[in-house]
């Protein structure tokens, strides 16, 4: 089996309006940010909430990419 070089979609500079990507940075900006919240800060967020909101934007970054994201006004 041959593989095919990737190539990026036809469109890609506007893909930080893309919903997907929107989730999908935002997902990466929360754990990002949670490496550097002091201990005594993050014991006053329930457990959990951190992984649960950046798997709720991840799956929802992948719904996304499922989704035509054209704008309507596009030829």
């Amino acid at each position: 089996m041959k593989l095919k070089k990737p190539t990026l979609v036809d469109n890609a500079r506007s893909a930080w309006r893309w919903f997907s990507v929107q989730a999908m940075v935002l997902a990466g900006a929360i754990q990002g940010a949670w490496l550097f919240i002091p201990e005594d800060m993050k014991s006053s967020i329930p457990p959990g909430i951190v992984q649960g909101a950046t798997i709720v934007l991840l799956v929802l970054g992948v719904a996304g990419r499922m989704v035509d994201q054209t704008p309507k006004d596009a030829p």
